[in-house]
């Protein structure tokens, strides 16, 4: 991105994983960051830390108005926050399933419709949303998951087609198995077994997808939205 100029990037889930990683490489590249959290905070100096429920309407006005108030208007927004709550589909909860679907889709929708009035007003913004393979494979036990993350693409296509003329592209990057939080507490036979599904015989790295995030927001990008980036290893091929 150093062809790019400065601009001012949100990242929802920035306190750990893909979001953090993605929130750091943007930093690095020179531009204003901030990132959410709904509960770990942020330690680092570079980046404007600010807590925020995004399943919460009023806490996501007031996210996005310190953002404005202290770093610029949001010219970049990457949809990482995420949860799961895993379960066979006939033992799922209600709560569950809601819950899911209110953090993984609602939320973006909501941020997407706070930030998108100013860059249309700039001709000029990236919405980048993070899904997953699960999207299009599906997962057993994430019924929800899978759902949201299928939501994610249409939601983001829409956007695409809606806002392109006025200068905003909307593209989905995809993981695949990546090394986070989300995996940490697997046993180290069941990661071999899942790094050897995928093509490339492993699990995928943070720095990998936030390379990916990084590129879609960039100028040279500009002609790309709509598009599901996948980085899963080849792990949907043929989806």
């Amino acid at each position: 991105m150093t062809d790019t100029p400065t601009r001012t990037v949100l990242i929802t889930g920035g306190s750990k994983g893909i979001g953090l990683e993605c929130a750091r490489a943007f930093r690095a590249a020179g531009h204003r960051v901030a990132v959410t959290s709904s509960s770990t905070p942020v330690d680092d100096p570079d980046l404007l830390a600010v807590k925020c429920d995004v399943t919460d309407p009023a806490q996501v006005q007031a996210a996005v108005a310190q953002v404005e108030e202290q770093l610029g208007p949001v010219e970049v927004l990457v949809a990482s926050a995420g949860i799961t709550r895993d379960g066979l589909l006939v033992r799922m909860s209600e709560d569950d399933f809601a819950d899911v679907i209110a953090t993984n889709l609602t939320a973006t929708w909501r941020l997407a419709k706070r930030v998108v009035p100013k860059m249309m007003r700039a001709r000029w913004g990236r919405i980048i949303t993070v899904s997953s393979v699960g999207a299009y494979i599906g997962a057993p036990g994430q019924a929800n998951y899978a759902a949201a993350k299928a939501g994610l693409i249409g939601l983001t296509r829409s956007i695409a087609r809606e806002y392109g003329p006025r200068g905003i592209t909307a593209n989905v990057v995809a993981p695949g198995p990546i090394d986070t939080d989300m995996l940490s507490g697997m046993p180290e036979d069941k990661r071999a077994l899942l790094g050897a599904q995928v093509p490339v015989g492993r699990i995928g790295t943070v720095t990998e997808v936030a390379a990916a995030v990084t590129f879609l927001a960039s100028e040279p990008a500009a002609y790309i939205t709509g598009a599901v980036v996948p980085v899963d290893g080849g792990l949907g091929m043929g989806f």
